[in-house]
């Protein structure tokens, strides 16, 4: 490559490119907020009043999380460590049909707005308010990470300004969240998904171009040890290996895509069931799409600066800015694209925030302000949703600063999800497939699960694994011209650090260091539920899990896995409804519906427990 030649920078096409973007995300907002008539009841607002269909659900759902992490991270993972990210297919697929067969029947029949509502129809109100506070502490986390990493790799390499991005993201999103509801941000992640593609088949196509053919890129891949498709080491202390990414991956991304709220809320906002496996299945293609987009930008990455790596180079200052350099640097001569991988990049963090706050406002409405002030009106519901809205997408801006203390983008993204979300799949497969899973050991378990996998999560920050557990690849500046008269791209804005900038120097290190601490981080989220479930189990089987009786409706069931195939049959299955009396347990929702489903069979019980 011409290394003399100096890196492009953003134009006034770029910006109009960019400015239209979110415009275009605000003009649904208020579209659905005046024409789509999405707040005459709450249930309108959270759930889109549960008539939607199938396929923009499904590209929502993956619009949600494949955000900017995934945009900016999975190319600099891949330039890092080679194309092993790609088992993540796998992962995938047994993650939707755990979804769609485990999960989803229980959730869909119950006719719930909260997953959370479940745990306390399931187990009590306790485990439910437990569940829901954690929840809203991973989602505020995350959404710190996916509002603050992009706008920081974006403001050192385009020179966007720093908190101008973080608080126009943040902004929009809240904007439309508040007006149009959950059919505003469903819309808009179809509109953002068309941008995300667009922004990564321009990259890919001009780096093809530029390198002489894709033979060229995989040729130089290959020669740079980047086509590493096969690990089979078992050993769970390395970073990927095939069976970290399937066992690991698969435990982290279910309790992303199983129970997570913003997920479940989509599916189950569909008109049928049918509707709403169907939606997971098309996601499914979906995030295949974006995956291997995503690697092909990143062996792209790698064939362009083989021999001139920009990061060793201190042309930047951390691995998730090597995208947008590449941007900057193949796409120059076109005024415009710059600003469509920029949109494209910034398509993913609105997406993925505007879900997290409909999502947080639906939980917090649902747990924590309808138990306890029963006597709100639908209306009265609607705008407290919408002022939710308002104040989550706020605390999330705020929350963009903790960002700066967290490693690399993709595996801070999943350790959070992993130290979270494990104890709380195990938690919600204890209610749906454990029968004598009792409250006791729903709570014992969870926080016991929650122990573990802070304990090893914040021990993995504080004291990061060795560089040979991680297998980073050789990164080369032989082909850097020293004379380079390009800009230096490093500037004095903090920066999320290549490591973590919460690490403990220290000459020493233990075994617990090297062995505990230094486990696969994708393994974070496997250690959380097997713990929770068992501890679950351990505790259930004394304290009376086996002696009392629940509702089947709870559980996973026989006709639930069957259902599958109803679609199959002539016969339509109709569900009666009944208006019901307010009581206590967690099965009044009004900011749902005022029934619930009619089940005149008393005969459906089984052994378990009700509190």
């Amino acid at each position: 490559m011409d290394t003399a030649r100096g890196i492009g920078t953003f134009t006034v096409w770029d910006y109009v490119v960019f400015a239209s973007v979110l415009l275009i995300s605000a003009a649904i907002g208020i579209y659905y907020a005046f024409a789509g008539g999405s707040r005459e009841t709450s249930k309108d607002f959270l759930m889109g009043g549960r008539r939607m269909h199938a396929v923009p659900v499904a590209l929502s759902l993956t619009a949600s999380f494949m955000s900017a992490v995934t945009v900016l991270g999975t190319p600099a993972e891949v330039y890092r460590f080679g194309i092993i990210y790609c088992i993540f297919a796998l992962t995938y697929l047994l993650v939707v049909i755990i979804s769609a067969e485990v999960f989803l029947p229980v959730f869909y029949k119950l006719g719930i707005t909260s997953t959370y509502e479940y745990l306390e129809l399931r187990f009590n109100r306790y485990v439910r308010l437990f569940g829901t506070v954690f929840y809203i502490i991973q989602t505020i986390l995350y959404t710190g990470i996916v509002i603050y990493a992009p706008a920081l790799a974006l403001n050192q390499v385009t020179g966007f300004h720093l908190w101008g991005a973080v608080v126009s993201t943040g902004v929009v999103c809240t904007f439309y969240c508040t007006l149009g509801g959950l059919k505003a941000v469903i819309w808009t992640d179809v509109f953002q998904i068309g941008i995300m593609l667009a922004g990564f088949v321009t990259v890919i196509i001009r780096a093809i171009v530029i390198q002489g053919g894709i033979g060229t890129i995989l040729n130089d891949a290959d020669n740079g040890g980047r086509l590493n498709f096969w690990n089979f080491d078992p050993n769970p202390l390395q970073r990927h290996t095939f069976w970290t990414i399937v066992i690991g991956g698969t435990f982290t991304w279910t309790s992303i895509y199983g129970i997570n709220q913003s997920q479940v809320q989509r599916f189950i906002s569909c008109r049928s069931r049918f509707q709403g496996k169907l939606s997971l299945y098309i996601n499914l293609v979906g995030l295949w799409v974006i995956l291997i987009c995503a690697v092909l930008s990143g062996l792209a990455l790698y064939s362009r600066y083989h021999d001139c790596d920009p990061w060793t180079a201190k042309k930047v200052s951390a691995p998730d800015q090597l995208l947008p350099y590449l941007v900057l640097d193949i796409l120059q001569d076109y005024p415009g694209l710059p600003g469509l991988f920029v949109a494209c990049a910034y398509s993913g963090t609105l997406s993925t925030v505007s879900s997290s706050i409909n999502a947080l406002a639906a939980v917090t409405v649902e747990d924590l302000v309808k138990p306890y002030f029963r006597s709100l009106s639908e209306r009265s519901l609607s705008w407290i949703s919408q002022g939710l809205s308002v104040l989550f997408g706020i605390l999330c801006i705020g929350m963009a600063a903790l960002a700066s203390l967290m490693g690399g983008l993709l595996q801070a993204a999943l350790s959070i999800f992993g130290m979270v979300g494990g104890p709380l799949l195990g938690l919600f497969s204890l209610g749906i497939l454990v029968p004598f899973a009792n409250s006791i050991g729903a709570l014992i378990g969870l926080l016991a699960g929650f122990v573990i996998s802070f304990w090893i999560g914040i021990g993995a920050q504080l004291y990061p694994p060795l560089p040979e557990r991680s297998m980073p690849l050789s990164l080369e500046t032989y082909g850097c011209n020293s004379t380079h008269n390009g800009t230096y791209w490093m500037s004095t804005t903090e920066m999320p650090f290549a490591t973590s900038a919460l690490q403990v120097h220290s000459a020493e290190r233990t075994p617990l260091m090297d062995n505990w601490y230094s486990v696969s981080y994708l393994y974070f989220s496997t250690i959380g539920t097997l713990v929770t479930v068992f501890v679950g189990i351990l505790i259930s089987l004394p304290t009376g899990g086996r002696k009392q009786n629940l509702d089947r409706r709870f559980l996973l069931t026989k006709e639930d896995i069957l259902s599958s195939f109803d679609c199959f049959k002539k016969k339509k299955h109709v569900l009666s409804y009944k208006s019901h009396p307010i009581e206590d347990g967690g099965t009044d929702n009004p900011a749902f519906n005022h029934i619930e489903l009619n089940f005149t069979d008393q005969s459906g019980m089984i052994s378990g427990t009700r509190l």
